[in-house]
């Protein structure tokens, strides 16, 4: 447009930064060797941040480096969510062309919520959801682009940025692993106050291998010489660079316009302000030119040509001809397609805009929105919104600045920025009471109809607490969960005999204090559902019953929630709320197949599964997926479970959900542990650990699956690690019983490993207290086994004997009322049964007969393993017979190639050593063997320790033990860990129980 305009002011050398362009091009290198890289440069506002950025950007384009550039805006950030994203994107589209269609194709209407060309933007996803997609493919597509090629994505500014960028630029220093992008970011450090959003966030970016951080420091003397000498064409005099030196402080920008001064005439007239300094560069201009200035300074960081044009009221010719005198001057410069105008420097910009009277600025923000609502092309459609709402604002109009910033906040929305909707919204809190009643009406009712949340009813008010559910709903997915609460409170205290809008805000807090952890939630339901007793049907009603079902299946199920469970579905679909239908008939579909009607619920759940994925439904039909699966599991279908996560992770992993897949292989994994695939489980669990955006709470969940794998393994104290992992994020003030349950029984069985009877007892207790609830009994079961086989095996400690009785009593009546039509259930109960018997002293062969023949018709093979083992020491110990011994050892056979096929170290102990004691071979070759030893000879332990063991199992402390046989403590304290050892135990207790199992001193 201006042709080329060149200016004496800017020095055409590049000075100095050797050592940052060094690490630029370290970062550069091992970016085209396909490791990802980011730099952080920060530095005071003029010390040459951008000319480093261009410098380098044209160093890495010489290279064959595919270079985009995209600036944060300094104005109105809040309103232009994804704004540098989108201009580097919108620069990677005129570059690469069909490339990036053809890398985008499918997703468009997703990606279109960054780059508006693409086409309409998907409607109907679940926010929170929808957000972390938009995320997931944005990665995707970058990666996609920098598989084959170097890719630098640069971005200015960053103290700038609107939260949603910063989210984005977070998700993406995380997630990018295997490409050859390049990250470079601009900030400005001085800008950085104690409460700046981006000082959090860099140090938390620092933390990241692939992130680096530079601070650019001020020209020393020399270079400041060269900057001069490069500007005039020749080395300055020692008094003129004394004194720009003194003056800039070695800031390049103030030796720029210091040396213009002096170059304009005015060696001696330095300014001593250098706000001054700046503005005597535009006072020397025409006046007309000045004007164009001033009016560009209040359009924000970028002006487009055709808006300025409108607002100045300049003929093309003119305004071009003004133009090309500003930037000549390097106050102005153009951009890199030439439609539009920025300051050369933000400082001058501020400066320029600082010296407006607030009538003037008033005035001219007005311009530029009347200018913009009568021809909406004069900007980028996904900018006009948050431009126009900005001008009003600034304007000081309220009656045309509220319907323009609720517009923006609804066109935020659709583009998942939640936390730039809630500024905006909150902004229009500021206008409302300086607004017309019916405007105010007409603007909420508007924007309900745009996006702006979903209507508590048809008829929609328009009224305050209208704004304030926005807000609310807004403040929440923004994170803002106490802003959110407050907002609830607020607004109930005013709902006075509207019980509809009362029930929706009582949900809404229902869903806080459950974030926050005040609650379980189940006051905020019960008000919800009072409310709307006896109103006609409504789609909060339907919301109210599916919560309300969902928390009884969690919390207290029993045979009344079906029947909420029935309503809710039926009243989902008489008021057309489909998407809370699905996740009511999941919530069905859990309690029929828990009621004993297995295959109906089954059906229900695949019902739900079987419909096609769409925007609005990805979440609820994936999460059926992970639902059915984990169904599948408690039902002992565990091949059938994993053909199912496999399915559902799959498809979240297309749809680009990586939290849900990760739960989904959370589940696939556990099924695998039970089919003991333990090598496909710990590939599942590193894939779902491995993805990026995966939340704290669902690594927790992982961890209990690596937790299950470290105990079968006989890693414990991994096991305890991992169970510490688990348990900050699963169980919290308000826990779930799956989650306590199935933590409880990893607890239990580390502390029967160590030993600690009274430690399982006190365990059981806690997890188990009144009752299994119902509906959790594919916890219960597995608990209650490990707490039983835990006292069989405690059985001849003398620490076990008081309190037995009744820890046997509190396992057997848990049992009680716990269902068993499934026959995993029934194996378990079997098992639990035998266990006990065992612990009281009793004959369990015949039941231990039984659990085997019920075991063995199981997909899992460990715990038909677990039954022979038993069933084998119940004939070796009670039976006696030759019969019974060679049965035993085709039992022992059979559960040690199990054991030892899968790795199962502390089963594969409790075999060789029975089988030892018993002196039954486990192979072949261990046919020809020497005359049977004793069976305290058959523990490995020398006769001394043989000695020492028997009194440790007496309870005899160390000392005890020293003088009984006459030697030191230390001695004694020796033998003792020798004895450890040699049986594999990790305390004392469990080294006597070994002893007392296997008879080593029976007569």
């Amino acid at each position: 447009m201006l042709g080329t305009v060149h200016s004496s002011h800017i020095s055409p050398v590049f000075v100095g930064r050797s050592a940052e362009l060094t690490a630029l091009d370290e970062a550069l290198s091992r970016a085209n060797a396909g490791e990802p890289r980011a730099l952080f440069v920060g530095g005071e506002a003029g010390v040459g941040k951008t000319r480093l950025m261009q410098e380098f950007l044209g160093r890495a384009a010489a290279d064959g480096a595919v270079v985009a550039l995209g600036g944060c805006v300094e104005t109105g950030a809040d309103a232009l969510p994804y704004h540098p994203v989108s201009t580097a994107l919108r620069s990677l589209r005129r570059q690469l062309g069909a490339e990036l269609d053809a890398a985008i194709t499918g997703q468009e209407g997703e990606l279109a919520r960054l780059l508006p060309e693409l086409g309409e933007m998907d409607r109907g996803r679940p926010e929170t959801e929808g957000r972390a997609r938009l995320f997931e493919l944005t990665v995707r597509l970058l990666e996609h682009l920098a598989a084959d090629r170097t890719l630098v994505l640069a971005l200015e500014d960053l103290h700038w940025a609107d939260r949603s960028t910063r989210e984005l630029l977070s998700y993406l220093l995380r997630a990018l692993t295997h490409s050859r992008l390049l990250i470079v970011a601009t900030y400005r450090a001085d800008d950085l106050h104690r409460r700046h959003p981006l000082r959090p966030a860099l140090a938390e970016y620092e933390r990241l291998r692939t992130v680096t951080r530079l601070e650019l420091p001020r020209f020393e003397r020399a270079e400041v010489r060269r900057q001069l000498a490069a500007i005039r064409g020749e080395a300055p005099p020692e008094q003129v660079l004394d004194r720009v030196f003194e003056r800039s402080e070695g800031n390049a920008f103030f030796v720029e316009e210091l040396a213009c001064s002096i170059l304009e005439g005015s060696p001696g007239g330095i300014s001593d302000s250098l706000r001054d300094l700046l503005l005597v560069r535009v006072e020397a201009l025409p006046d007309e030119v000045q004007r164009v200035v001033r009016i560009a300074a209040e359009g924000g960081s970028e002006v487009e040509f055709r808006l300025l044009a409108t607002v100045t009221r300049l003929a093309e010719d003119e305004l071009i001809e003004t133009l090309r005198t500003a930037v000549g001057a390097a106050v102005l410069q153009p951009s890199d397609e030439g439609e539009s105008f920025r300051f050369r420097h933000a400082l001058m910009r501020e400066a320029v805009a600082g010296d407006l009277l607030p009538s003037e600025r008033s005035r001219l923000s007005r311009r530029y929105a009347e200018a913009l609502e009568a021809d909406p092309t004069l900007v980028r459609s996904e900018e006009r919104a948050g431009r126009l709402a900005g001008y009003w604002f600034d304007a000081r109009d309220p009656a045309r600045a509220l319907p323009a910033v609720i517009a923006a906040a609804a066109a935020a929305r659709g583009r998942h920025a939640f936390a730039e909707q809630h500024h905006l919204l909150e902004r229009a809190l500021e206008l409302w009471d300086d607004t017309p009643e019916e405007l105010r009406r007409q603007t909420m009712r508007q924007g309900v109809d745009d996006g702006l949340y979903m209507a508590i009813s048809p008829d929609v008010p328009g009224d305050f607490l209208d704004l304030l559910a926005a807000i609310t709903v807004a403040a929440r997915l923004a994170g803002e969960q106490e802003r959110a609460l407050a907002i609830c409170k607020r607004a109930l205290r005013k709902l006075e005999g509207e019980p509809l809008r009362a029930a929706w805000f009582w949900l809404e807090r229902y869903q806080l204090v459950r974030d926050l952890s005040r609650s379980d939630g189940w006051d905020e339901i019960s008000h919800a559902q009072k409310l709307m007793r006896d109103q006609p049907p409504s789609f909060v009603h339907a919301k109210a019953l599916t919560q309300a079902a969902h928390w009884y299946a969690v919390h207290q199920p029993g045979t009344t929630v079906m029947e909420t469970a029935q309503q809710a579905v039926e009243l989902c679909r008489a008021t057309g709320a489909e998407i809370t239908g699905l996740t009511a008939r999941l919530t069905l579909a859990w309690l029929t197949i828990h009621s004993g009607d297995v295959e109906a619920g089954l059906e229900q759940a695949r019902a739900v599964c079987a419909r096609d994925l769409e925007p609005g439904n990805a979440n609820v039909l994936l999460r059926g997926y992970g639902n059915l699966s984990t169904a599948l599991h408690g039902l002992g279908r565990y091949a059938e479970a994993v053909e199912t996560a496999e399915r559902g992770s799959g498809l979240a992993d297309r749809h680009g959900l990586p939290d849900t897949a990760s739960y989904i292989d959370g589940n696939l994994a556990e099924s695998l542990i039970h089919l003991g695939r333990w090598a496909d489980a710990d590939e599942v669990v590193e894939r779902a650990l491995g993805r990026r955006g995966v939340s704290v709470r669902m690594r927790a969940l992982i961890a209990e699956r690596r937790a299950e794998l470290a105990l079968a393994r006989g890693a414990y104290d991994e096991a305890r690690r991992r169970m510490e992992e688990s348990d900050s994020s699963t169980t919290g003030p308000y826990p779930e019983p799956q989650h306590t349950l199935a933590m409880g029984r990893i607890a239990i069985a580390l502390a029967a490993a160590d030993g600690r009877i009274l430690d399982v007892r006190s365990l059981l207790e806690t997890a188990v207290g009144e009752a299994i609830p119902f509906g959790h009994h594919r916890y219960g079961w597995p608990l209650l086994y490990e707490a039983a086989a835990a006292e069989g095996r405690a059985r001849g400690l003398t620490v076990a004997e008081p309190g037995r009785a009744a820890a046997v009593e509190r396992i057997r009546k848990a049992m009680t009322g716990q269902p068993q039509f499934v026959l995993l259930w029934a194996a378990q109960a079997l098992m639990i049964e035998a266990e006990l018997l065992t612990a009281e002293g009793r004959d369990a062969t015949a039941h231990w007969r039984e659990a085997v023949a019920a075991t063995e018709q199981l997909e899992a093979p460990l715990l038909p393993a677990t039954a022979r083992l038993r069933l084998a020491e119940a004939l070796i110990t009670t039976q006696r017979l030759p019969e019974s011994r060679e049965t035993a050892g085709e039992l022992l056979r059979q559960a040690e190639a199990v054991a030892r096929e899968l790795g199962a170290a502390p089963l594969e102990t409790e075999i060789t050593t029975l089988a030892g004691r018993a002196r039954i071979p486990l192979r072949q070759a261990d046919e020809e063997k020497a005359p049977p030893p004793t069976p305290a000879a058959a523990l490995g332990l020398t006769a001394r320790e043989r000695d020492v063991l028997r009194l440790v199992a007496a309870g005899r402390s160390n000392r005890q033990i020293a003088e009984e046989l006459f030697i030191s403590p230390k001695t004694a304290s020796v033998h003792v860990s020798n004895i450890m050892a040699k049986l594999g135990a990790s305390g004392r207790g469990e080294a006597a129980a070994i002893a007392h199992r296997l008879g080593a001193f029976e007569e």
